[in-house]
């Protein structure tokens, strides 16, 4: 069996079993939901912020995690393009980048989710379940980015289950699937941008140009290397298998 089939066979699977999705996904809100309750035991000025008439605990909760999970994603997109330009061979081998890629999406998936619930217990803002699950059904606070951002999150979310049914709906219809990625870290962007209150800060302007620009970067490497490989086809067998790799 050559290398290019063995790597396609690593591929076709997910790296990360849906029972350890679902695990994956509980502990970390469960984890976040328990730090919220029990750091005030031992951090008692922590209290107030999380049970007095106007808690902001659960605000900058939001506010954090949305950078974490905006930071995850990118580094999830940034990995990907690293697969496809065959930059991933280099190290630490396409296989374990594709897995890293996959984790990392995950996670950050997660923390978005946590990003929108954690909200529920601000009473500033004042979310209910449903306009925080139902795009464009919030009123008052930037109702059309704050719908934007759910869309991305649904889109990631179809992005990332995508991997358990690949073999299911083929490699084709799964890249085409996989396509939305940009589409979902451009409405994360504007998102963050748009309906953040961080985004005046000097050090979150400069987080969204490098985010953004660094992932343009690897898109327009992505385009210039299949540009090449389209004008000048490598030939021989032996270098082809390992471009493939």
């Amino acid at each position: 069996m050559s290398i290019s089939n063995r790597a396609q066979m690593e591929f076709d699977q997910s790296s990360v079993g849906i029972q350890s999705l679902v695990l994956l996904v509980f502990a970390v809100t469960v984890g976040m939901l328990v730090a919220v309750l029990v750091l005030p035991v031992f951090l008692p000025n922590m209290a107030f912020s999380l049970s007095g008439e106007s808690p902001k605990a659960y605000w900058y909760l939001s506010r954090g995690t949305a950078f974490v999970s905006l930071s995850l994603l990118w580094i999830s997109m940034a990995l990907g393009f690293g697969i496809t330009n065959k930059m991933a061979r280099l190290w630490p081998g396409a296989p374990a980048t594709f897995a890293i890629h996959e984790y990392v999406s995950l996670l950050g998936l997660a923390f978005a989710l946590f990003h929108a619930l954690v909200l529920l217990g601000d009473h500033f803002i004042n979310f209910t379940l449903a306009q925080i699950l139902l795009p464009f059904a919030t009123v008052g606070y930037h109702p059309f980015w704050v719908g934007v951002g759910q869309l991305g999150f649904y889109t990631w979310a179809i992005v990332a289950f995508s991997y358990y049914v690949r073999q299911g709906i083929g490699q084709r219809t799964w890249r085409i699937i996989h396509y939305a990625s940009f589409a979902m870290y451009m409405m994360g962007l504007f998102h963050g941008i748009f309906s953040g209150t961080d985004t005046t800060a000097g050090w979150a302007q400069a987080y969204y140009w490098f985010s953004f620009g660094s992932l343009f970067f690897l898109f327009v490497v992505r385009v210039i290397g299949a540009l090449i490989d389209r004008l000048f086809p490598v030939k021989s067998p032996a270098l082809q298998r390992i471009s493939n790799q």
